[in-house]
């Protein structure tokens, strides 16, 4: 039997501390924080609900995060 794969570590980052900044600025800083995978979004998007550890979602409206969180 294959072992269970453990999940990668997050970044001990607060996503609240995204809001407001533009959306290129937040994706640098979460790169640059250690996030593995950045997911800009419009308001409204429809999107899959599944958890992907290490990954960072905005929600940007007008180049702005108006949103974000894990997964």
């Amino acid at each position: 039997m294959a072992p269970i794969p453990t999940p990668p570590s997050e970044p001990q980052d607060s996503p609240d501390g995204y809001v407001g900044l533009t959306a290129d600025a937040a994706g640098q800083q979460a790169r640059a924080r250690g996030w593995s995978t950045v997911r800009s979004l419009p308001p409204g998007a429809i999107i899959t609900m599944e958890f992907l550890a290490g990954r960072l979602n905005f929600e940007v409206d007008e180049g702005v995060v108006k949103r974000c969180w894990k997964g």
